[in-house]
């Protein structure tokens, strides 16, 4: 134990100057994914028929494939048709797009867990159905949405180590490097493992706190 302390103290700084990276690819595919998953939630509730089956096969295919093979059309096939991204622009467009089909699905189940009756309501009273659902049934689909937002969130976040694979230098890719340098693997990886713990505990406990100050009694 006293060894792998000092294995981590000697290397958590350089393993640290990863955390910027990680966070700040997390937080771009999570606002990306907000917004788009909002527009296809939209879509798939209240669309027409074309409308409806583009975004239903938006998300069957970014929920049908793996993460990394997205990733790795976005940053190695697109350039064959002349579409280049930097593999951090890339990671974050691949995450951007994945985590919106899963936002969608979760928002659309909120939105629909929303008494129809308010809608109807609404429109009763002179508004357009998309003041209505702007002002009237988004609000309360979104204190009941975020539990499994909170997973997603935390899911994502762990998914950004598969950045390393286009070679994006997160605390993933840095580790690997250190690894290859000491060939101490099972003492960095550990390290990351506890790094990413603590992480995803912090995500945990403010989107807990989130929930509690949104949240509102028999709602």
């Amino acid at each position: 134990m006293s060894a792998w302390l000092d294995f981590a103290l000697e290397h958590l700084p350089y393993v640290l100057e990863g955390v910027p990276t990680t966070l700040g690819l997390w937080v771009s595919a999570m606002v990306i994914g907000a917004i788009l998953g909002l527009a296809l939630a939209w879509a798939r509730i209240y669309g027409n028929r074309p409308i409806y089956a583009i975004a239903t096969v938006y998300v069957e295919i970014f929920r049908g494939t793996p993460m990394l093979v997205q990733m790795l059309f976005i940053y190695l096939g697109l350039p064959e048709i002349g579409i280049t991204f930097d593999p951090l622009t890339a990671a974050i467009i691949a995450i951007g797009l994945n985590t919106a089909a899963y936002q969608a699905e979760y928002l659309r189940g909120a939105v629909r867990s929303v008494p129809a009756g308010q809608m109807t309501a609404a429109r009763a009273l002179g508004m357009g159905r998309f003041q209505a659902f702007t002002t009237i049934i988004l609000p309360q689909a979104l204190r009941r949405v975020i539990p499994q937002w909170s997973n997603e969130a935390i899911l994502e976040l762990k998914y950004t180590s598969i950045a390393y694979a286009i070679g994006v230098t997160e605390i993933t890719a840095r580790a690997e490097k250190i690894g290859y340098e000491t060939f101490q693997f099972f003492e960095v990886f550990l390290l990351i493992a506890a790094i990413y713990v603590v992480m995803t505990s912090i995500v945990a406990q403010l989107l807990h706190l989130l929930e509690k100050k949104v949240s509102v009694p028999g709602l």
